[in-house]
């Protein structure tokens, strides 16, 4: 996966990653990727929702030894 910018939220728990990720995201152009790291499984159910409801592209999650990366591309 292509990504522009990542963010690591490992060892942080809900909504702290979704908040990291509201920051970093808003500095970034339409369209680019953000890689999230995260070891707090409620990222896989709160981060699609979140994508959703701000129009922004859940692309891609990959789970490996309860560790996730998800790439979200920038919406407009």
């Amino acid at each position: 996966m292509i990504f522009e910018q990542t963010i690591d939220t490992y060892g942080l728990m809900c909504p702290v990653p979704i908040i990291r990720t509201a920051e970093k995201i808003k500095d970034m152009a339409a369209g680019e990727v953000l890689e999230i790291l995260a070891d707090d499984e409620q990222i896989l159910e709160d981060l699609p929702a979140w994508c959703k409801s701000n129009g922004h592209a859940l692309l891609d999650s990959v789970i490996q030894n309860n560790e996730y990366k998800l790439y979200v591309r920038k919406g407009r």
